[in-house]
């Protein structure tokens, strides 16, 4: 690998359970490679970062058992998973757009997240070596 750091970036437009699962699986795990993560949370996928959203999302109907399924597994809770991905470094951008459409507030979100708009996803994500949207 060369001396430059890969850049993912990874929208997050849609709040359920294993929204959530897969938008911090990616990035944790590309944290992990020492990757540069930005993840930029719009309309439903602001529930993913919000201080009370997160702890009760939704899950798909009739993926229940999912539940048992993710205990043993040993896959941590979104809560640790968020708390992982803040700890690695993780860059999170609330819509500023969204926030103002839905009444929102940086307070209403957990520490450490940035509020932008577009023009702000679009400054990392153009030269980024991964897009996801999720």
């Amino acid at each position: 690998m060369g001396g430059t750091k890969k850049k993912v970036e990874i929208i997050a437009a849609n709040g359920g359970m294993f929204d959530a699962y897969k938008v911090f699986n990616i990035a944790t795990a590309a944290a992990a490679t020492d990757a540069e993560v930005c993840i930029f949370f719009t309309f439903e996928g602001l529930n993913l970062i919000h201080k009370e959203g997160y702890k009760n999302l939704p899950m798909p109907a009739g993926t229940e058992h999912f539940q048992e399924g993710f205990k043993k597994a040993n896959v941590p809770p979104v809560h640790e998973l968020v708390g992982t991905a803040t700890e690695m470094g993780v860059k999170m951008i609330a819509c500023q757009m969204t926030m103002d459409v839905m009444s929102l507030e940086k307070e209403h979100f957990i520490e450490g997240i940035d509020v932008g708009g577009a023009v702000t996803f679009l400054t990392f994500a153009q030269d980024a070596d991964v897009t996801l949207t999720f």
